[in-house]
């Protein structure tokens, strides 16, 4: 059977335009002959998303984005198609979420799966879309209220400033530059006392030395008395005092009670009449003997006086 030159040319046609689908399709991330799943999600924002992006579970790349687009409600959202080529079930309760893929941007999107016992994920499913905060949002989050401290310091500097400005008038100027002349002055004194300070220590070196020798030997002679002070039996000393000092208490004590001569002479009130008693009459007898020595004086004499009674 001869097929025409027709028949050819639209057998020909028709396989361009099917190996043209499937390129293109091929190109989109699409696999005509391969028995994927298709899922999809939704975001606010996919900036860096771009089709062919990995799409992994647990860090395993099993499939890729096939297309991203408005969602077209009016609501402004990006729809994401995903092409899973891989026989892992899981949940329809799992989620895709948004992350970087590195510092210099890109993103990618990665299921988490969940195991919560719900009705698997099939076919045209759509996965709860969520965000990881990357680097960028990390650093942004940090360096926003940083930011804004930096503002209000920026702003106290300034008022700061405005308010030294006030302070340091023309006058107040004047008496800071007159108070470092001051500080200057001082300072010159200061370093002219030192000079001769040092000419004073210079011409006087020997007798600082010989000084300093003195204080040395006298310092060694100090510490040589203290340790033999403190080699010295003070117990035995200590001891010796304690036992004579409670001799003197007993004596004492018997001094009080009236015992021993001592005792007897300070406490018996009688011995103190006879002596008082006495001294009087001594007293007397020494006054008669200066007033009437010639009573006296027949005791001396080999001659008998007569006692003769004189007036007074």
């Amino acid at each position: 059977m001869k097929i025409s030159r027709e028949v050819k040319t639209g057998i020909l046609v028709i396989s361009g335009i099917v190996l043209l689908y499937y390129g293109i399709n091929y190109l989109k991330g699409r696999d005509l002959f391969n028995s994927s799943l298709t899922f999809y999600t939704e975001y606010e924002n996919v900036e860096g998303l771009v089709p062919s992006t990995p799409v992994t579970i647990n860090g395993l790349s099993v499939g890729r984005v096939v297309d991203v687009d408005f969602k077209g409600d009016g609501s402004g959202k990006l729809k994401v198609e995903l092409l899973v080529e891989s026989k892992f079930e899981f949940s329809k309760n799992s989620k895709a979420e948004l992350y970087e893929t590195g510092l210099i941007g890109g993103k990618a999107i990665a299921i988490i799966p969940a195991f919560d016992g719900a009705e698997k994920a099939k076919k045209d499913d759509f996965l709860d879309g969520t965000v990881k905060a990357g680097l960028t949002d990390l650093v942004n989050q940090r360096l926003t209220p940083l930011q804004e401290k930096i503002e209000i310091m920026m702003v106290g500097a300034d008022s700061l400033l405005g308010n030294l400005n006030d302070v340091f008038d023309e006058r107040t100027k004047a008496n800071l530059r007159a108070s470092i002349a001051g500080l200057n002055e001082t300072m010159q004194n200061f370093k002219s006392a030192s000079k001769g300070l040092n000419g004073l220590i210079a011409s006087n070196e020997e007798k600082l030395n010989s000084t300093l020798t003195n204080f040395d030997k006298v310092s060694s002679n100090l510490s040589k008395t203290t340790q033999d002070l403190a080699e010295a039996d003070l117990n035995n000393v200590i001891k010796e005092l304690e036992a004579t000092i409670s001799n003197f208490n007993s004596i004492s004590d018997k001094i009080e009670k009236g015992e021993g001569s001592i005792g007897k002479l300070l406490n018996d009130d009688a011995l103190y009449t006879n002596m008082k008693g006495a001294s009087k009459e001594l007293e007397e007898l020494l006054r008669d003997v200066k007033l009437h020595p010639k009573r006296y004086f027949r005791i001396l004499s080999k001659k008998e006086i007569p006692y003769q009674e004189e007036s007074n």
